[in-house]
Formats: C-alpha cells, structure tokens, sequence
C-alpha cells in the first residue's frame, strides 16, 4: 500500500470502507482510516434517527466531503441505539480520529451470524493491497 493505513485488529470491516467494533449485541460502526482519507476533508455528515431499523445494504447515513457525497451502507441488520451527535458539529472528527470520537451510530443486532459476513482486519489489509494494484495497473494504461 501506498500509505500505512491503521487498521485495528479488533474491528470487523466491509468493502465499502466502513468498521464495525461487536460488543455483545450492540455494533459501533464508523468509516475506515483509508475511506476517510479517500473522501478527503468532510465537512457534512446527515445522521439516522435512533430507534431507526435498518437491514444491512440500507443506506444510512450521506457524508459530504470536500471531494464528493457518499452514502454509507449499513453492514448489519438492526435498531439504531445510538448516533454520534458530536459530528452535527464536528464532521471533520471522522478524519481526525475515525476509530475513535469519529464514529457513526451504534447499532442494536438483530442476527448476529451476520458478522461472519464481514471481513477481519487481515482480509480488509489483503483487500486494500488489491485496490492499490488496481490502481497502479490503471495508472499504467493511462
């Protein structure tokens, strides 16, 4: 990889660049280190509502960044219990410190198997290297 993205070994993550910390029945999801640096300096972030019910693959949450306005998907299916309010005010914490102050809603599981769908930080390391090579072969068509 280009850069040395910091990627906590006690987080589940998902191809679309967000993290997932389980304790018990509850899920703390935030975006990944390398998805917050690919959206560059966010300055917007829509929350969803606590007591919301989401299945996983609905969109969430719309962060805007200087670069672009992404939807975030949710990879678990569940009540919302929780939203980080800090971020109506703070957008840009998800940069400054996405693991952390920077997370987005927590998440009250319905199916717990469905973690197993998620990847560990080793997969989500391999699949980064993937995307890295990908670029450096689009680089090289150019």
């Amino acid at each position: 990889m280009k850069k040395d993205y910091l990627i906590p070994e006690d987080l589940y993550y998902t191809k679309e660049h967000t993290w997932v910390k389980v304790e018990e029945n509850l899920a703390v999801v935030g975006i990944t280190d390398y998805g917050q640096d690919q959206l560059g300096t966010i300055v917007y972030v829509e929350l969803p509502q606590k007591g919301d019910f989401v299945d996983a693959g609905d969109k969430v949450i719309s962060v805007e960044s200087l670069k672009a306005t992404v939807e975030i998907f949710s990879p678990l299916t569940g009540k919302i219990t929780d939203i980080n309010e800090e971020l109506n005010d703070e957008p840009d914490l998800i940069n400054s410190e996405p693991y952390t102050s920077g997370w987005l809603y927590e998440l009250e599981l319905k199916d717990p198997s469905e973690i197993e769908d998620l990847l560990t930080a080793e997969d989500y390391k391999t699949y980064l290297e993937e995307l890295d090579e990908e670029n450096i072969d689009d680089d090289d068509e150019d």
